[in-house]
């Protein structure tokens, strides 16, 4: 059985930026502890300021280094800044396989800075399955700007546009070609480019590529006056990051001027009611067994299996069971 925990007492520790208390909340989140409702009560009082910004792009594009370059930028405007690294999920823990400090050590004694890692835990979309709802602790603890990094695994990575105001995606040369790259569905979700290790040969290339597909597909889903920017970056160096930051206050800048951030935001909460509903669905189905045993779902997948019943009827079937 899950310990009880003193919610206020946790809220109010957070809100006053102390670490230990912002961690132990995400943990009870990633945890589905038992008074997770009550915790998602107490935050919401609190929610609704912070700038959440998405980053994702292939693997080895430099995400990281640009994350970490991105919070010395945001630091130095005085913001406080919270990092999401939603990571491959260990088969053995189920916890995220790289640490939470092990990329960006050199925020880590920041008080103005919160990292943590969250696995993915088989999520197919790149991202933890509670990360909406740890992207609401870090708000409601204050912090201005909340930066979600993604696995990077292709074509699911586009869940970050549902949890993000602006997304970043990365590129760099020599990852492969850049038009099949956007053929995987990446490249599409973005409101700001990256070009990273644009000191390598073959940037010219990729930043090409991207000037031809942004003038050949429009979404509408950022209307028709936002025309997303292409940044040249060297994250090790710093070169660009300023550039980065200049690209996503505009974007801001748009999204309030064409009232796209209650868009984006009543997105966002649909994708996460939807979320819940469908993952307490899911948790009712394990408790419809009869006294023998039998499930109600291992009869209708049987039935499924032998040629006596349609899917959609067997999870009809399953509903009604759940109904009754």
């Amino acid at each position: 059985m899950a310990k009880s925990v003193d919610v206020g007492e946790l809220v109010d520790r957070a809100r006053a930026g102390q670490p230990r208390a912002i961690g132990r909340l995400i943990s009870l989140v990633e945890d589905a502890h038992p008074q997770l409702p009550e915790i998602a009560a107490a935050l919401v009082p609190y929610a609704g300021h912070a700038r959440i910004v998405g980053l994702t792009g292939p693997p080895g594009v430099g995400k990281s280094t640009t994350t970490a370059a991105l919070i010395s930028a945001l630091r130095a405007s005085g913001a406080r800044v919270g990092v999401l690294a939603v990571d491959p999920s260990s088969p053995f823990s189920g916890g995220a396989l790289l640490g939470d400090r092990i990329r960006m050590t050199e925020h880590a004694t920041d008080s103005g800075v919160f990292i943590r890692s969250m696995a993915t835990r088989g999520h197919l979309g790149g991202l933890a399955w509670a990360s909406p709802q740890a992207i609401r602790v870090l708000d409601a603890a204050g912090f201005d700007v909340v930066l979600v990094e993604t696995v990077g695994v292709g074509q699911s990575e586009v869940d970050v546009v549902s949890l993000a105001d602006s997304t970043v995606v990365l590129l760099a040369p020599g990852m492969g070609d850049g038009i099949q790259a956007a053929k995987a569905g990446v490249l599409e979700i973005a409101d700001v480019f990256v070009v990273n290790k644009a000191d390598r040969d073959g940037a010219d290339l990729v930043e090409r590529d991207l000037r031809q597909m942004i003038s050949l597909a429009r979404r509408e889903i950022r209307g028709p006056s936002w025309r997303q920017p292409i940044v040249r970056s060297v994250a090790p160096r710093g070169e660009g990051v300023d550039e980065l930051v200049a690209a996503l206050d505009k974007h801001r800048d748009w999204l309030a001027a064409h009232d796209e951030f209650a868009v984006r935001r009543q997105r966002r909460a649909e994708s996460e009611v939807q979320a819940i509903a469908i993952e307490r669905l899911r948790a009712r189905f394990g408790d419809i067994r009869g006294a023998a045993g039998r499930s109600v779902l291992s009869t209708a997948a049987g039935r499924v299996a032998a040629g006596e019943l349609d899917p959609y009827a067997a999870a009809d079937q399953m509903i009604a069971a759940l109904d009754g």
